[in-house]
């Protein structure tokens, strides 16, 4: 099973790929990144229950949980676990005011 991956995550993890690649030039280290966050959203799928719970006031995100992406712990993968899979939210750095991003979602299906 693949996660579903909204149009914003997946913003998310490009422009955290690109920080690596172009402003650090670190190609290896955005490589790594990516493939970092492949396996993060395996974990998830296989233990979707398993991420730290996020309250938040928007109805259509409750339930929402985060989970950290392996060897970049400062980058969480923000989902919903639903009996059908799992749906990526958003990719978030720590640094980020995530409260404030993720008050602006909703649990709209991704094209």
């Amino acid at each position: 099973m693949k996660p579903i991956i909204r149009p914003a995550a997946r913003d998310d993890i490009l422009r955290q790929f690109r920080y690596f690649l172009v402003e650090q030039d670190k190609p290896k280290v955005a490589e790594r990144f990516l493939s970092s966050v492949r396996r993060t959203m395996q974990g998830i799928i296989r233990t979707p229950q398993g991420g730290a719970p996020k309250r938040l006031s928007r109805e259509a995100l409750q339930g929402l949980r985060s989970w950290p992406v392996k060897g970049f712990e400062d980058v969480r993968v923000y989902y919903l676990a639903h009996e059908a899979g799992v749906r990526v939210v958003r990719v978030l750095h720590g640094k980020r005011d995530i409260n404030n991003i993720l008050d602006k979602e909703s649990d709209d299906t991704p094209q």
